[in-house]
């Protein structure tokens, strides 16, 4: 594997995970549309921001431990697939937005967790 496929490789799902991360968290800005005080605003601020919490702690965790972030992420992936095709609400805009993202990420961290002898002297 060349250098410069080697470093795609190790940079692309944790590129992919700090985008998907904001996009994630863009979805808390819904919460100031309330006409609520300060502090309501910012707990419900707070609170919409969880997924995108949860998204970072996986990202930080798969950033040392690639196996974690392709088992956690493709977890994820399927099981956000799996409930909203149990309440008949996937469409392709949705599965589009958030498994698919989550899916590549695993898939791309599985790579890296494969090939890591290759990628760590690549660096």
């Amino acid at each position: 594997m060349s250098r410069s496929a080697a470093r795609l490789l190790y940079w692309s799902p944790r590129c992919i995970g700090v985008a998907f991360a904001i996009f994630v968290g863009l979805f808390a800005l819904e919460s100031f549309q309330e006409t609520a005080g300060f502090w309501h605003l910012a707990l419900a601020f707070a609170i919409n921001l969880v997924p995108a919490y949860m998204v970072v702690l996986v990202l930080a965790a798969a950033w040392k431990w690639e196996w974690m972030g392709a088992v956690v992420f493709a977890a994820l992936g399927v099981w956000y697939s799996w409930g909203m095709l149990a309440r008949h609400h996937l469409s392709w805009p949705i599965f589009l937005a958030i498994p698919l993202p989550m899916l590549a990420m695993a898939v791309l961290f599985l790579a890296n967790w494969l090939e890591r002898s290759t990628l760590r002297v690549a660096r």
